[in-house]
């Protein structure tokens, strides 16, 4: 398995909401809590460590302050110590409902509040003690089974899901997080849901929805009857288990999901490794062997190509690209130019890759032309959230508009043709440009958008008029950038 950060664990960041729908907020003025934040953003974000003693308590760090939570012996709650003490210890409570109990481990009480009046002096728990977890990753994302060291995905032939993935590869390994009633659905690409039985259904149903546990940095789903979701039998089919407390069958790690994508030269064939080691656009479908996974480098924004044979596109004598390379060197980065509907790849020799005649593509060209042209198709998306620098892309209530700025999310469907993409939301709707730069989501005809991959895990996208979408202060979707910068970049 490859280690150039191919696969990596995401840091599992939440917000905590009281019954009140109100985030618990760390401020930097005088390191005090409270809980009056309406949306999920940098203050109200946590993460959760176990505990240095190897304890059953967890300690609770505010990801923007670094800092921890305590309570005092008096109640009193603040998030100012740089160190984990005494104080900062906390046992977490699951409840019926999927929300949790937060209990002081030294002092016993519980804690609790609304807005600028928490306090952890409680002796009992009634509603202002109970904390819904909202996570705060980016909800798309890759499942591995920690005891089988296997990847979750959709097998369509068993009707199932299973851990038994050596990699993620391919559209079939995405899974996305969906927020139900205080719960979590497990949502393959088809748009089906997981339940506990290992049934796919079609709605988010009780026994479809999970209550989220940590354990060691790691998570597990429990059902609506108090088991939790493993990999069952030789096939690793997920289900829920007999297990009525997580053991490491019952714990897996998210990873990010990095861009999977097929690429068709001017011969109009995908671009294979299929005949060897030599990157060749020779194929007439698109397989595994036409699939690279697109990785970008954050200081240089130029990005590798990945095989599903275990080799980096590299390159090589006389201009050649070959699919041999093990580790990321400045041989393997190419850096992408957006050409509308098709893209351009400088290598590290600073000349364009070409088709030659033969299919083989090297990088020989000064300048581009047609034989430099490619389209780029994501393939490990057909459905799509977005989030931005304020919050969620999400349909705006009573309204063909979308805002920008939500704590929660809607899910998307993409469809591709002729190197553009068109989005598909709630009810069927496309998007579409309407007056002043305005984005609707409620067209009879789908408009095409251009996806450009700017960013290690961002997207700008352009509309037909030339101008990127962003937020923004008034948080509605508008194709107004000049720039694919900032507020104009996406986490997708």
């Amino acid at each position: 398995m490859p280690t150039n950060g191919l696969h990596q664990v995401l840091k599992i960041q939440f917000g905590l909401v009281n019954d009140a729908d109100r985030y618990l907020t760390a401020e930097s003025f005088g390191f005090k809590v409270n809980a009056s934040a309406a949306s999920l953003k940098r203050k109200q974000i946590w993460v959760l460590e176990p505990d240095p003693g190897q304890g059953t308590a967890v300690l609770f760090r505010s990801s923007h302050l670094g800092r921890y939570l305590s309570a005092e012996e008096d109640g009193r709650v603040a998030c100012e110590m740089d160190h984990p003490g005494r104080d900062c210890r906390f046992l977490v409570l699951p409840q019926p409902d999927g929300r949790w109990v937060l209990q002081s481990e030294p002092h016993g009480r519980f804690f609790g509040g609304v807005e600028d009046r928490l306090s952890c002096f409680a002796t009992a728990i009634s509603p202002a003690e109970l904390w819904t977890v909202h996570l705060a990753i980016h909800p798309q994302a890759h499942l591995l089974s920690v005891s089988r060291r296997r990847y979750v995905h959709l097998c369509l032939q068993e009707d199932e899901m299973a851990a038994d993935g050596d990699m993620p590869w391919g559209v079939d390994a995405l899974l996305t997080l969906i927020f139900q009633s205080r719960r979590y659905c497990l949502k393959s690409y088809d748009s089906r849901y997981l339940r506990s039985d290992g049934r796919l259904v079609w709605e988010p149903e009780a026994h479809a929805c999970y209550t989220l546990e940590f354990k060691a940095g790691k998570l597990a789903f429990k059902d609506c009857d108090g088991r939790y979701l493993a990999p069952v039998g030789p096939a690793g089919t997920l289900k829920a288990g007999r297990n009525t407390r997580p053991g490491k069958d019952e714990l897996f790690d998210l990873e990010q999901s990095h861009p999977q994508v097929v690429l068709v030269a001017a011969n109009h064939r995908y671009v294979s490794v299929r005949q060897g080691i030599n990157v060749s656009a020779n194929q007439d479908e698109e397989l595994d062997h036409e699939t690279f996974l697109m990785q970008i480098d954050q200081e240089t924004k130029k990005c590798t190509f990945y095989s599903s044979t275990g080799g980096y596109w590299t390159l090589v004598t006389h201009g050649g690209i070959q699919a041999t390379a093990t580790q990321v060197s400045a041989n393997t980065m190419f850096e992408i130019e957006w050409h509308g509907r098709r893209v351009a790849l400088k290598a590290s020799n600073g000349r364009y890759v070409c088709m030659k005649k033969n299919g083989q593509l090297a990088a020989i060209s000064d300048f581009v032309g047609e034989d430099e042209l490619f389209i780029l198709k994501l393939i490990n998306r057909p459905i799509l959230v977005l989030r931005g620098l304020d919050g969620f892309v999400c349909h705006r209530r009573g309204s063909n508009q979308l805002d920008t700025n939500r704590s929660t999310y809607d899910v998307f469907h993409l469809s591709f043709r002729d190197g553009a993409y068109q989005i598909r939301g709630r009810g069927g709707g496309f998007w579409y440009t309407g007056s002043h730069g305005s984005v609707c989501s409620d067209g009879d005809l789908a408009e095409d958008f251009l996806f450009e991959f700017r960013e290690r895990g961002r997207l700008a996208i352009r509309a037909l008029s030339g101008k990127y979408l962003r937020g923004g202060a008034s948080g509605l979707l508008r194709a107004d950038a000049d720039l694919p910068t900032g507020e104009a970049l996406w986490e997708y």
